[in-house]
């Protein structure tokens, strides 16, 4: 059995220009494989601890030196001479020398970067796709499905100043017969949208998903536009495409002082809404526009808030926890418990390994939840997601708009292995959300 011989990492930057890590696992059999992780904007307060250097004389005190020198130190002490198929080894062996919850010995961002590398490599030596690797650490028996994409269109929030409150407008093309026509469909849409926004003489900069960010749009005028480049690209809203949102509601709902109530301040609308309004406000848009999937619709400890608003819209919509979850298993069973979604967001660097993330999949299937595999805001080109989501059978993606490169390479990772797949491939479509 193959072991691990060598670990390398280093500091590489991010589709933002920020620094991340990148790590090399080498194997006994000179297999050599890599990985880069992400990064989040966005981000919840019980996440995984990101280790930046804090140096303010290199990257704005955002470099990753640190977490590179415990990847190349403890990390690869802890897994030197370990067989690499066994996953789970690897990866506990990482989390005892860590020995901390949120992985702040040694930084998630290092953990993570040797446990995504030390899969790549498994899959690598075996020669086979990573996404049948992943198959069988999660027992996955048919890894045929191909993701229903969320395509972020429009940005705002703390992805694009000056632009809309709500940090993501989404298209889901699920009403399609396959993973390709999906894709061309979203292309199409994107460039529809892009016209009429240069036609009427706005912004078409694009934020750091690669959606548009037009200044001065409100939230019904964003879903308007979105619903009206559908059909101006020949499809059918909430037919062949719906809408998704990820409000981001932690970044204009924090957390109240203890006893006060919760204050959802839209400022680029001029209003403030208790929880109660909020959930109000949604339920109106859901009525208003074939909204599929609302994520982060309120800030991350307004349970109470969440429990209203799965009552209230959870047997019309999918409703996904991002901050209210940060990929753990313990949050997710709580919220199963407590009725407070019925799906759930994954990004790797939140929990901070590969089995960690496999387990958290694990619970939310079993609770007969939505699964939707995310990117984080600063990206890379890695791909992985794009296996995990088809070796998962997860049956959603997230990972931006269809531009930019750190975007494109997720998508275009999906068609290869629909490509590979071949007559066997499925399409999640609409059967992959509520």
């Amino acid at each position: 059995m193959e072991t691990i011989t060598d670990v390398h990492a280093r500091e590489i930057l991010d589709s933002r220009g920020n620094p991340t890590v990148y790590v090399d696992v080498r194997l006994s059999d000179g297999t050599v494989a890599g990985a880069m992780v992400p990064s989040g904007a966005s981000t919840g307060q019980k996440e995984a601890l990101e280790l930046r250097d804090g140096d303010p004389d290199r990257y704005m005190k955002k470099g990753v030196l640190k977490a590179v020198a415990n990847a190349n130190g403890p990390l690869k002490d802890a897994v030197i001479g370990r067989p690499i198929a066994d996953q789970q080894g690897i990866d506990r062996a990482m989390l005892d020398a860590d020995g901390t919850d949120n992985k702040s010995t040694y930084g998630a961002n290092a953990l993570l970067g040797v446990s995504l590398a030390a899969i790549a490599a498994s899959a690598k030596s075996a020669n086979v796709p990573l996404y049948r690797r992943i198959a069988e650490l999660s027992g996955t028996e048919d890894a045929t499905e191909l993701p229903t994409p969320m395509f972020n269109l429009l940005n705002g929030g703390a992805h694009a100043t000056g632009s809309t409150d709500f940090q993501e407008f989404m298209v889901m093309p699920a009403g399609f017969d396959s993973y390709p026509e999906a894709l061309r469909a979203a292309v199409e849409i994107y460039h529809t949208l892009r016209i009429r926004l240069e036609k009427e003489d706005y912004q078409t900069a694009v934020g750091d998903e690669g959606g548009f960010a037009p200044a001065g749009f409100d939230t019904r005028q964003a879903l308007t536009y979105l619903v009206e480049a559908i059909e101006g690209a020949g499809y059918r809203a909430g037919i062949d495409v719906f809408l998704a949102l990820d409000p981001a509601s932690s970044e204009f709902g924090p957390k109240p002082e203890t006893g006060k109530p919760y204050r959802y301040n839209l400022k680029r609308e001029g209003r403030v809404l208790s929880t109660d309004e909020m959930v109000d406000e949604y339920e109106s848009l859901v009525n208003a526009f074939p909204i599929a999937s609302i994520e982060d619709g309120l800030a991350e400890d307004d349970w109470a808030g969440w429990i209203e608003l799965n009552a209230r819209i959870g047997d019309r919509i999918q409703l996904v926890g991002d901050d209210l979850l940060v990929t753990q298993q313990r949050y997710v069973d709580q919220a199963i418990q407590s009725h407070a979604a019925n799906a759930v967001l994954v990004k790797v660097n939140q929990v901070g390994t590969v089995t960690e993330t496999l387990q958290t999949i694990a619970t939310a299937r079993a609770a007969g939840w939505g699964i939707v595999i995310s990117h984080r805001s600063g990206e890379t080109e890695d791909t992985t997601i794009a296996d995990l989501v088809v070796g998962t059978r997860a049956g959603q993606l997230k990972a931006g708009a269809p531009a930019r490169s750190d975007r494109v390479a997720k998508y275009n990772r999906l068609l290869a292995i629909a490509d590979e797949l071949g007559g066997v491939a499925e399409y999640a479509g609409r059967r992959s959300f509520r």
